[in-house]
């Protein structure tokens, strides 16, 4: 995907996710997300600091110390004390803009609004299709980046195949899904992990399953 693309389907993806918490009752903003520890409001106040600017980021890790994901958890935590209402115009509000928070690419965004728009629709029984090439790029960014997923190191040992798009990363054993499992799988969504098959799938299952309480 070129940067025209990539920001296109950040738009869509941020509008679409809006038109999804425009029809969200009071209960299931209280549902916990995919993403541990935060229900679906906290997720969704997060990705309304997307345009975070400097000074208001610079501020925020103060206030956490130096803890990049203490920032991001009490950020979050801060503006989930908003009207539930204000989310989704929030986030219509980004769209068309390039703005980013500081230090990240066009793809960190694409990841966010990706990935945690899942963490809500999931839990939910909410059906959210994620475009394939979208997450096939989010995908490739994860597996390259190292911190703060470590997906290489937490996989290593096998290939993960999309069955519904050309990608491919990894070696060893076979563990094939869709590409959006596969996306949420590397950032550490392993409730995604029923959805994979291959040769390799049970070993990988053994491997990042919770153990029984």
């Amino acid at each position: 995907m070129n940067r025209d693309d990539v920001w296109r389907a950040i738009d869509d993806e941020r509008s679409s996710l809006a038109d999804l918490l425009d029809d969200l009752s009071g209960p299931e903003w209280e549902t916990a997300s995919l993403c541990a520890g935060w229900r679906v409001r906290e997720v969704a106040a997060h990705l309304t600091l997307a345009h975070t600017g400097v000074r208001s980021a610079a501020v925020a890790m103060l206030r956490a110390r130096g803890s990049f994901d203490r920032m991001i958890h009490d950020t979050a935590v801060r503006q989930a004390a908003l009207p539930v209402e204000q989310y989704a115009i929030r986030l219509r509000g980004m769209v068309g803009s390039r703005r980013k928070a500081p230090g990240v690419t066009r793809l960190e965004p694409l990841l966010d609004v990706l990935v945690h728009g899942q963490d809500i629709a999931l839990p939910l029984g909410r059906s959210r299709p994620m475009p394939m090439d979208a997450a096939a790029t989010a995908a490739t960014r994860v597996w390259t980046m190292g911190w703060p997923f470590h997906a290489r190191r937490r996989l290593d040992g096998f290939e993960l195949v999309a069955v519904d798009h050309a990608w491919s990363v990894g070696r060893g054993p076979q563990v094939e899904g869709p590409t959006a499992a596969i996306l949420l799988l590397l950032t550490g969504r392993y409730a995604v992990l029923p959805e994979l098959s291959g040769p390799g799938a049970p070993d990988l299952t053994a491997r990042l399953a919770p153990a029984p309480a």
